[in-house]
């Protein structure tokens, strides 16, 4: 799939999951029509992340559905994963790329336009931007931490790659966010702790399309 088409975006995270697995949380986002998922688990011990990459490669080849590993090149390559996610303190954008190859998916978080515009020239395929709202699910530094919808903005105007926001975005304030210039967003709370996966996922799926529309000029009824 191509990174502009990253509307809604899942990072796993199964220490929230409400004592749920990660591979039924996956499974519900992608009956709720979630487009990527992120294996992410970075609390987690390599073995344990290369035998749950397996089972969710086995999920997302299925439905057809993106799978992105989080900062470590060597499971993405041993599970065939589609591609790799690295931040600002793993290993660089470029080195990512001679790793795992021409034909990888590489992601790339950043938090200003500076970093964007170099990850972009480093040959990252798609920006993870945030923390929008602010993020518990992470250590942040607090200058990047809560940057707005403002700031993908700029983002999304100064580069010509897909931007994706993540960091504190809910089906209630993820509209602003696309309409910025996000082609979508990335959650982990909002789906993982849901009562309702599935319902949840679908319900974000359908406002980051509206938000789309209305990016684009058109009015939800149209």
């Amino acid at each position: 799939m191509n990174p502009s088409n990253y509307g809604t975006y899942l990072v796993t995270q199964q220490s929230v999951s409400e004592g749920r697995s990660t591979p039924e949380i996956v499974r519900a986002a992608i009956d709720g029509g979630v487009d990527v998922v992120q294996l992410r688990e970075k609390e987690t011990e390599a073995r344990f992340r290369y035998e749950l990459g397996l089972e969710l490669r086995e999920l997302t080849a299925e439905a057809g559905v993106d799978l992105i590993v989080n900062d470590r090149i060597d499971i993405a390559q041993a599970i065939d994963a589609d591609g790799v996610h690295v931040g600002q303190s793993d290993l660089p954008v470029t080195v990512a790329r001679d790793l795992f190859g021409p034909d990888a998916v590489v992601g790339c978080s950043t938090s200003t336009v500076e970093e964007a515009l170099e990850a972009e020239a480093a040959g990252a395929d798609y920006l993870g931007i945030g923390a929008v709202y602010g993020t518990s699910s992470k250590d942040v530094a607090a200058e990047e931490n809560g940057v707005g919808p403002e700031r993908i903005a700029a983002i999304a105007e100064a580069v010509s790659i897909p931007v994706v926001g993540i960091g504190g975005i809910t089906t209630d304030n993820a509209a602003p966010v696309v309409e910025a210039g996000a082609v979508g967003v990335s959650v982990i709370s909002e789906i993982t702790t849901a009562e309702d996966p599935q319902g949840t996922t679908a319900a974000l799926a359908e406002t980051v399309e509206t938000a789309k529309g209305v990016a684009n000029g058109s009015t939800p009824d149209e």
